[in-house]
């Protein structure tokens, strides 16, 4: 079975938020997947969407395969770095801030 994967590294949403969108469209057709997407409210669904347009842009340049042809085979979502900030809290104290960053990987395969 061919396939066609894309990479979007060191996006700066937590991986926990973008696991939700990534179930939605886990083993769906191309096509529906990018409908949910789009009609989604989480931020991560517009991340993953342009995650999702690379790779079928590479799977139809690579592989000669229409867009209505493909399923969504594989979504993974990584955890990156973290970016470590601190916020001030009163009597000279901090509190740490963890900005967490995510690493998506799309495949997509011909049905």
């Amino acid at each position: 079975m061919p396939f066609a994967k894309a990479q979007s590294k060191y996006v700066r949403i937590s991986p926990r938020k973008a696991r939700l969108a990534a179930d939605i469209i886990r083993g769906m057709k191309v096509e529906e997947a990018s409908i949910q997407l789009m009609f989604s409210k989480l931020k991560a669904g517009r991340l993953l969407q342009k995650t999702l347009d690379s790779a079928v842009a590479n799977a139809e340049t690579q592989l000669n395969v229409q867009r209505r042809d493909l399923k969504v085979f594989e979504v993974k979502i990584d955890a990156g770095p973290v970016l470590k900030r601190a916020k001030s809290k009163s009597r000279g104290g901090r509190v740490p801030v963890m900005k967490r960053t995510s690493h998506f990987t799309v495949v997509v395969a011909a049905d």
